[in-house]
């Protein structure tokens, strides 16, 4: 599409003559008069640059060029004076100008300015994109044969432009898969832009989306461009969308399916090209029945379906993400060089089920690696909670000793992990008087995980 350029001056012939240049050279013209109605067509029809007067009755150029680079400083304005001088031509780019051209204009020099003005802006974004791709970015680790499954499934879908609904337990992973699904798209040199759902209150969370003019509501002081704007060509990712209320599930509905929307407090229709990617840790399908998600919405974003595997189903994988993590902490401990972790600390590790998943694992090890004063963190420098799942062949380290788990015989470590989880839940379960939630909350796991460890355990009333 072509840029498309506001010329602002108070003699129309001024405006008509600029037009017919700028619209020779292939640009989309549009113009104002005055001063306010510069402002007031920025904010209805957002220019790529400004090609500005200075002096003009009412409003002068000056005060024009500060409110623009207040409001919209990524819009490049050139200025543009009959009568011009050094010292105007300094302040000018003191407030931000690009570049000054006097009158009368010539044609050669006026669209070279223009050109390079947005290619100055181009260049710009571009640098905000390469810094974006240049930071590290994790990749999906594991080896396991859930983790291969996920890979395969990210490797054919990303390529297109299907929408994807990922799912998952808190902690999985679930915003490295879009990351990973971007990264591999064919929209990777456009922005992914994220939103966390359950992050933003629901006042303000149509503002984050789509935007919202001046003066939309208190404390908007300025246009603000909303992520949908923002990931134009790219990628937006919803995070948490089973936390949004039915009220902006209703609008976004709308919205995802015309790509086109107006911002708060705006009458004009903005359209876009989005790829959408959501996430939840909840089932959306138990949402919908209990009224708190709509159908229509969930069908619409569940084209491509992703299943994240929880930690305890891929727990061959937890060797390669310990070395990771241990990695990526190195040097925060106070023995310096990169820790190590022996194979008994491991098989605790193994033997957890990790109810925060990747996230608990890396917290762990951060914690490991900070707290151990030795280089090699062994199973006593581990924490009760992951120690009391498993035994060691004396009931004693040389760092200490460990509280035995409850065992029948020898070998029947199964047996002995599913009575002590069976009596822990029944205890918790009963100081919160059966309140699943309460319970979920004071034992640090997922609501949806303490249900299916309940039935399995066979304590369902």
């Amino acid at each position: 599409m072509n840029s498309k350029i506001l010329v602002v001056d108070d003699e129309q012939t001024i405006l008509d003559s600029v037009t017919d240049i700028l619209e020779d050279e292939g640009f989309q013209v549009i113009t104002a008069l005055n001063g306010k109605s510069c402002l007031q067509l920025m904010g209805e029809d957002m220019p790529d640059l400004v090609l500005l007067d200075i002096w003009m009755q009412g409003m002068d150029g000056l005060e024009v060029l500060k409110r623009i680079k207040q409001e919209w400083s990524f819009i490049p304005v050139v200025i543009m004076s009959g009568h011009g001088t050094i010292e105007t031509a300094v302040k000018a780019t003191k407030l931000g100008a690009f570049d000054f051209v006097e009158k009368p204009l010539s044609y050669d020099p006026l669209v070279l300015t223009i050109q390079n003005a947005l290619k100055y802006r181009d260049l710009q974004e571009e640098n905000v994109l390469l810094r974006a791709k240049t930071q590290p970015s994790r990749e999906l680790t594991g080896e396991s044969e859930p983790m291969k499954r996920l890979k395969e499934q990210i490797a054919i879908v990303a390529p297109t432009d299907a929408w994807v609904l990922i799912q998952g337990d808190n902690g999985t992973g679930k915003e490295l898969v879009a990351q990973t699904i971007h990264r591999m798209s064919k929209r990777s040199s456009k922005p992914m832009m994220e939103v966390n759902c359950a992050a933003i209150p629901e006042d303000l969370i149509e503002s984050e989306l789509f935007g919202h003019e001046k003066g939309a509501f208190t404390g908007a002081t300025s246009m603000k461009r909303g992520k949908f704007d923002l990931a134009n060509g790219g990628t937006l990712f919803l995070d948490e969308i089973g936390d949004m209320s039915l009220k902006t599930q209703a609008k976004i509905l709308r919205i995802l399916q015309e790509q086109r929307f107006e911002r708060v407090g705006g009458s004009k229709t903005i359209k876009v090209d989005v790829r959408i990617i959501a996430a939840t840790n909840k089932d959306l399908e138990d949402e919908i029945k209990k009224g708190t998600f709509r159908e229509d919405l969930y069908f619409r974003l569940n084209v491509i379906p992703i299943e994240v595997p929880s930690l305890k189903e891929r727990k061959d994988d937890i060797p390669l993400l310990v070395d990771e993590f241990l990695a990526e902490f190195a040097g925060r401990g106070p023995t310096g060089p990169k820790k190590t972790i022996t194979p008994r600390a491991i098989e605790a590790f193994k033997a957890y089920d990790w109810p925060g998943n990747v996230r608990e694992l890396r917290n762990m090890i951060e914690r490991l690696v900070i707290l151990s004063r030795r280089s090699e963190i062994d199973i006593g420098d581990l924490p009760p909670t992951l120690t009391k799942t498993i035994q060691s062949d004396r009931g004693t380290t040389p760092s200490g000793s460990i509280e035995e788990a409850p065992c029948f015989s020898c070998g029947d470590f199964r047996r002995a992990r599913a009575l002590f989880e069976k009596q822990y839940l029944e205890k918790k379960l009963a100081e919160h008087h059966g309140n699943i939630k309460k319970t979920a909350e004071a034992i640090g796991i997922e609501r949806r995980h303490l249900h299916r460890k309940i039935k399995a355990l066979g304590l369902e009333p």
